[in-house]
């Protein structure tokens, strides 16, 4: 049995208004075993791809290896755009060792609605993945019945979008305020043959025919990055 502890705390910032949730990073962050292109960072992954997507979208110029000077590159944007860090798994187990969602069993989730309430200039949820189970979105609705709230449906269009109110107090119901919840399209490469059966991917392939899984995220990611 291989215990997955989570190897980063929230990156998240006074005047952070967006806050990306995913859930855990493959489980050689945990063990330090990094790949040559790996960043040793929130979605540090070469293959996950959600940076790749940022520097396609912004023309960065990141580095993609092992160095301090990455990490800098990654914490310095997301400051900067106000964006901030807090993947909802806090731990897990895997009988596998391997990234799969589906694998993580005697899940201990993060309290993301304690750190809402603690960062109150957040106002946006972005999840890498949709609510397919052990994705951040299915935790994060598991998480929100133990405060006694829920999810309400703003859009079905992909990236789905919802909403909830947050009360600070319950003393004083003038304090809520709506948080926005987006469902991105996972970074990983599993989610390509759900991408290719999309209206929209088959819409913009037919425009194109060189459009493909990547630049259908970028399109998609960059309204929010």
């Amino acid at each position: 049995m291989f215990f997955h502890k989570h190897p980063y705390q929230p990156f998240i910032q006074q005047d952070t208004t967006k806050l990306i949730v995913g859930t855990l990073p493959p489980p050689r962050f945990s063990t330090g075993a990094l790949l040559e292109k790996d960043v040793d960072f929130c979605y540090g992954s070469y293959y996950n791809s959600l940076w790749l997507f940022i520097d396609k979208i912004h023309n960065l110029g990141l580095r993609f290896d092992n160095s301090q000077e990455a990490i800098e590159e990654r914490k310095q944007f997301l400051i900067q755009h106000q964006i901030g860090v807090c993947d909802i798994v806090e731990s897990a187990e895997r009988d596998k060792i391997d990234a799969s969602d589906l694998g993580m069993k005697n899940i201990v989730l993060r309290d993301v609605i304690g750190y809402l309430k603690q960062y109150q200039s957040i106002d946006t949820l972005l999840f890498t993945g949709g609510n397919s189970k052990n994705g951040p979105e299915y935790f994060f609705r598991k998480h929100l019945k133990t405060y006694g709230l829920k999810l309400e449906l703003v859009s079905n269009e992909v990236p789905r979008v919802h909403q909830f109110s947050l009360c600070h107090s319950e003393l004083d119901s003038e304090s809520n305020r709506i948080i926005k919840t987006v469902s991105l399209t996972s970074g990983s490469g599993a989610a390509n043959i759900s991408i290719s059966r999309l209206p929209q991917y088959k819409t913009q392939k037919a425009k194109s025919p060189n459009f493909n899984t990547f630049d259908f995220r970028v399109l998609q990611y960059r309204e929010f990055f």
